[in-house]
């Protein structure tokens, strides 16, 4: 006698439509609960095209995509300069409006720009004024544009980035050495004060720490008066930028007579060099992603007034 349906009972087959129901609803609600707007990410440097430079950005780059899963993470180098030179060598990155552009076609609405200056100096704020501009001249492109700060920007990063630097160089300084870091600084002492506070910081919590910079008041000449009343005898000389670039390749570790490491070799100091950007130094861009996150600045509407 063939079975039919009261043979097997409904309730086992009832149970069965009410749970692929039930699947089906759950699907539903989670896709009605996934609707935030896609975020992207603009990782906004000066830029290098010294090849043994590239792994600082390199990490940089892994740690953001690891922080954002999910979210493009696009590059923008503010110098025309090396722009110019990678686009010659067949390695193009965009500028501001090209990332920016990048990203809207990748359909991003909420984009977090992220400098990597190390303080906001003159370079930093042409980058606000760039991204500014590309907003004014697309409205309506993205929901929001928030725009993350440079690395130091208070007493905590400064302590921070200073574990971070002492864990890095442990090995290379012994128990005795100094630690002698180059900043960049600018011409028109645009960030002296703000180095002056990195420098105070590092200080107290190292007093073995000299620091001075390419360009600004803080120079040279003045730390090696400090390290020869320090009676220093040995040193690690290490760039405080985001890549160990042109800079620590030549002005800090070079073969000529007026680079840092020569100069202090002429005084009776025993030079060893720790090429190696910031950006490749392990926990310093934790730093950076902490200030991607916590960005509340939305260049795409006027500031918030108490």
């Amino acid at each position: 006698m063939p079975r039919t349906l009261s043979h097997f009972g409904l309730r086992p087959l009832l149970f069965v439509l009410l749970l692929l129901a039930a699947l089906n609803l759950c699907g539903t609600s989670h896709a009605a609960e996934n609707t935030e707007p896609k975020q992207g990410i603009l990782l906004a440097a000066f830029g290098t095209s010294v090849p043994e430079a590239q792994p600082a950005f390199t990490a940089v780059d892994a740690e953001f995509k690891k922080a954002f899963p999910g979210a493009p993470v696009v590059w923008a180098y503010t110098s025309q300069i090396i722009r110019k030179k990678l686009a010659e060598q067949g390695r193009p990155v965009g500028g501001i409006s090209d990332g920016l552009a990048q990203l809207a076609k990748d359909g991003v609405k909420v984009v977090r720009v992220q400098s990597l200056h190390v303080l906001a100096g003159e370079e930093f704020t042409a980058l606000e004024r760039a991204v500014l501009l590309d907003v004014s001249k697309n409205p309506g492109r993205f929901e929001a544009v928030f725009m993350g700060r440079p690395l130091l920007e208070s007493k905590a990063d400064a302590k921070e980035l200073l574990a971070v630097i002492e864990a890095d160089t442990k090995s290379a300084r012994g128990k005795n050495s100094a630690l002698v870091l180059m900043g960049h600084g600018q011409s028109h002492g645009r960030a002296d004060l703000a180095f002056e506070g990195v420098c105070a910081v590092f200080k107290a919590g190292d007093k073995n720490i000299h620091m001075a910079t390419v360009e600004g008041a803080r120079n040279f000449d003045d730390m090696l008066k400090n390290l020869k009343a320090a009676r220093i005898k040995h040193v690690v000389v290490a760039p405080l930028m985001m890549v160990a670039g042109d800079h620590a390749r030549n002005d800090l570790a070079g073969d000529e007579d007026d680079s840092w490491a020569n100069q202090l070799k002429a005084a009776g100091i025993k030079v060893d060099a720790h090429l190696k950007g910031l950006g490749e130094t392990p926990g310093a861009a934790a730093i950076l992603v902490r200030h991607a996150k916590e960005s509340t600045d939305d260049l795409t509407k006027e500031p918030k007034k108490p």
